[in-house]
């Protein structure tokens, strides 16, 4: 037969056989790449639009490996005279469903949102098929070179999880350097049908059809790096969808996708993996809550620890009062405090807060936190001109607020907890027992903290177990509340030393103030005073158990109050 399969030529030497063997090899060292990125792309997109993430990546991995056996079952119905093709087409096909999947995704929430979740994981389980049937085609096809069954295993498994481990590394650490996860995807694809390509060469002569699949594979690397080359792009316009804003500014970071809108009259919105993080409207209503009630009441606050508040906005408040020598923030994505410091938007918005010329960073019990900044504060008129400069140093450090607070050494004057509410296991830690604990240790005896805690009539029993948690990390505790237009009624948690205040006392330090509020827009002393009444019953609960690391109930609390809403 003029196209009977020229195998014997290929594998007539040892020599031959091994370098076969060695190609096939490194084809499934970058099929375990792409297969395990697959997985984290489409969990990490999951993540960001349905929110849950422990959730998203444990049903979306779930999900891979399931149809990954099915795969790996049903592979036992292809014919072994189409071993070569098979596996080839498969690869071709695994790298267009994964290179676009996202994309579809994402332009399905936005357009059909009802319909989302099944498109969402029809590519999942897809995807997850394709990689259970490729891996035993492989070895299939390896068995011709490599004919003992333990040798040909132990070669394609051990390619397929040093693979699967590279994957995890490159995702992480070095794929979002790049690319957003939309632009990782279709990275991922062209990657996939690489291989694909690079198998072809060797084994064409082993194949039945290798012109119709050569031809596929160029088409879909051409539909695939127009998708790359077009990312930001696509991502914007499929994103755009999701928002009712112009999109503005985006970044993907190891740690979020970062999102800036703005609408037809200047406003701006940050949004964090979806959730709005502040409005330009009403931030500021948010940022003196968090930051005044405390600074006020507090006799010294020459040292100040912000944690979280990478934009700077209560880094700004506490410039008001004159007396600060020295802030820390401490956030864990410098993506967030160099757009802070350097896209325009914000820095008008956070009034520079975290500008101005660099020094010599310093070390704080073996922390580093990066840069100290020295900002400039004049008088007006006649002072600006002759008034001495006075300098500030605010200490931004990118790291765990556990880690950090776990291996300083110091005491602050005022600690401000600005993080997001704690809606994914990893943040509920930053609400426990023994976070709480640690931050004792760094709080002066007459210094505040103040813990930023969501909204009390929202998820009412998610902010009584924060409140519970201080209390039991050794701090007199009281709750306070407000209303932010953007975001309904919103509360915080002051707490300070039990030893030096009871509840009585605190509540009258937080009222009366030791020091005039400074420079505010919208807090007044009578607004902090209405703050500390709650409505009858609100504050009342039956629920007794506080938040720890290891078991992170208020995360549970928070995700049922918030599902109960929708």
């Amino acid at each position: 037969m003029s196209n009977s399969l020229q195998e014997e030529p290929l594998v007539s030497t040892p020599d031959n056989a091994k370098t076969l063997a060695v190609v096939l090899g490194l084809s499934m060292l970058f099929v375990g790449i792409c297969g395990i990125s697959y997985e984290y792309t489409f969990s990490r997109l999951g993540s960001d639009i349905l929110g849950d993430s422990v959730k998203q990546w444990a049903l979306t991995i779930g999900l891979m490996m399931f149809f990954m056996g099915m795969g790996a079952d049903l592979q036992k119905y292809l014919p072994d005279d189409l071993n070569v093709d098979n596996f080839i087409f498969l690869e071709v096909l695994l790298g267009l469903l994964g290179g676009i999947g996202p994309t579809v995704s994402l332009y399905m929430f936005g357009h059909f949102h009802d319909h989302f979740i099944l498109i969402h994981y029809f590519f999942i389980c897809s995807i997850g098929l394709l990689i259970g049937l490729e891996i035993p085609l492989l070895t299939r096809v390896n068995q011709r070179t490599v004919p003992s069954l333990k040798h040909n295993l132990g070669l394609i498994l051990k390619m397929d999880y040093i693979g699967s481990f590279l994957g995890a590394v490159i995702w992480i650490f070095v794929l979002p350097l790049f690319f957003n996860v939309l632009e990782i995807s279709f990275f991922l694809g062209i990657l996939n049908v690489g291989v694909a390509i690079f198998t072809w060469i060797w084994f064409r002569h082993w194949m039945r059809h290798p012109r119709v699949i050569l031809l596929f594979a160029g088409c879909v690397v051409a539909l695939l790096l127009a998708g790359l080359l077009n990312g930001k792009k696509i991502t914007i316009t499929a994103e755009q969808k999701l928002y009712r804003d112009t999109i503005v500014h985006t970044r993907t970071t190891p740690y979020q996708r970062i999102v800036i809108t703005e609408n037809g009259s200047g406003d701006l919105y940050l949004y964090i993996n979806g959730h709005l993080q502040f409005s330009s409207i009403d931030e500021h209503i948010y940022h003196e809550f968090l930051v005044h009630p405390v600074m006020s009441a507090t006799p010294v606050h020459k040292k100040v620890l912000v944690l979280g508040g990478g934009d700077g906005l209560a880094v700004r408040e506490v410039l008001k009062y004159k007396t600060v020598e020295s802030i820390t923030l401490v956030d864990i994505d410098p993506a967030m405090t160099t757009m802070a410091a350097e896209l325009p938007e914000l820095v008008r918005l956070n009034q520079g807060s975290l500008l101005n010329q660099k020094v010599s960073p310093q070390k704080a019990g073996g922390v580093s936190p990066g840069e100290m900044v020295p900002l400039t504060e004049r008088g007006q008129g006649y002072f600006r001109r002759h008034k001495q400069v006075e300098e500030i140093s605010v200490h931004v450090i990118n790291l765990d607020a556990y880690q950090f607070v776990a291996s300083i050494s110091g005491i602050y004057d005022v600690i401000i907890i600005d993080f997001p509410d704690p809606n994914n296991p990893s943040l509920s830690k930053l609400y426990s027992l023994e976070f709480y604990a640690l931050l004792k240790d760094k709080l002066a005896f007459d210094g505040l903290l103040i813990q930023q805690s969501s909204s009390p009539a929202a998820a009412r029993e998610a902010f009584l177990m924060i409140g519970r948690t201080l209390s039991a990390a050794g701090y007199t505790a009281i709750p306070i509340h407000h209303t932010v237009p953007s975001f309904g009624e919103w509360g915080w948690w002051i707490a300070g030393h039990q030893e030096r205040s009871g509840i009585t006392g605190l509540k009258a330090r937080i009222a009366d103030g030791s020091q005039p509020l400074s420079d505010t827009r919208y807090l007044t002393r009578d607004l902090i005073r209405s703050s500390l009444y709650f409505g009858k019953g609100v504050l009342k609960t039956e629920n007794r158990a506080i938040n720890t690391v290891l078991d992170d109930r208020i995360f549970r609390l928070y995700q049922q109050a918030w599902q109960a809403l929708q």
